[in-house]
């Protein structure tokens, strides 16, 4: 029987997809599809979406996928960082850090493949806020530990929460849900390992500790989740970008779905005891509590 550090990295190696060859990237844009499923789109439910045409809406949601996107390609180039990090001075014979390779080998595929996305989407390059960019290199450079697999894992799943329901979506891009489906069926043991990492390095800690690694994950998933739709997005799909920023901000029904779907998360990070104190306060501030 195999040792069970052996059996990741085989699943790996048997479930890694190739983006350049299983999405078809010259395949037409279709007009009269969205770019993520509309429900998802910061603005649905509000009075400005009612009073937008169907190709206002369309043109949003391009921007907002690319936005999307963008933000996944940021973190993933992090996540690399991380994970060569991590196993820098470990044994490479190990199964632990040959299945650690192998998932920055995926990693590395996803990047381009979001690069490659908003390519073909004809979409600027947003990423996330400069100043939070320049703390994604601080945060790339010296997180270590529980904080960081707890970090990596909660921005693959606010990606994958939002994913599954593009690649299911018949009124989205086929790029888009190509794209996602690929992007949810490799994370899922990416996530795995991330969960069991955290549970195995948080095991134990010091109450000061806690605090510490509560609040650091917090940080980082408030900062992802605040760059995941820049601003710049409602002035690019031609809509005034002031009304739409206030009434994103206070959309309830983006704020729901949100909730709804990070739920699991959130179960995840409490039942570890990342969930407690000052972090609690930053949950709220994007809506996952």
């Amino acid at each position: 029987m195999l040792h069970s550090g052996v059996r990741p990295n085989l699943s790996s190696a048997r479930k890694s997809y190739d983006p350049m060859v299983e999405v078809d990237w010259k395949a037409p844009i279709p007009d009269d599809k969205f770019g993520l499923t509309p429900e998802w789109s910061t603005l649905y439910g509000t009075a400005l979406w009612d009073e937008m045409t169907e190709e206002q809406k369309i043109e949003l949601t391009k921007h907002e996928a690319a936005s999307v996107s963008s933000v996944g390609l940021w973190f993933e180039i992090l996540l690399m960082q991380m994970l060569l990090r991590d196993v820098y001075g470990r044994d490479k014979h190990s199964r632990h850090v040959q299945f650690a390779l192998t998932e920055v080998a995926d990693e590395c595929r996803h990047s381009v493949m979001f690069a490659r996305a908003g390519e073909r989407l004809n979409m600027p390059s947003y990423g996330p806020h400069p100043a939070i960019h320049k703390l994604g290199r601080i945060w790339g450079g010296f997180f270590r530990g529980a904080n960081a697999y707890a970090s990596v894992m909660a921005a693959e799943e606010i990606l994958d929460m939002m994913q599954r329901d593009f690649m299911k979506d018949e009124r989205v891009q086929p790029v888009t849900r190509t794209v996602s489906k690929i992007h949810v069926l490799e994370e899922a043991r990416h996530i795995r390992f991330a969960r069991e990492e955290v549970g195995r390095r948080i095991e134990g800690a010091s109450w000061a500790r806690l605090q510490i690694e509560r609040l650091n994950t917090a940080a980082v998933v408030y900062f992802v989740m605040k760059s995941m739709i820049r601003k710049e997005v409602y002035e690019n799909a031609g809509l005034d970008p002031k009304r739409a920023a206030a009434e994103a901000k206070n959309n309830q029904h983006y704020k729901d779905t949100v909730r709804t779907s990070g739920s699991k998360l959130m179960q995840f990070l409490d039942s570890v005891g990342l969930v407690g104190g000052p972090s609690k306060r930053l949950y709220k501030r994007v809506h996952l509590l």
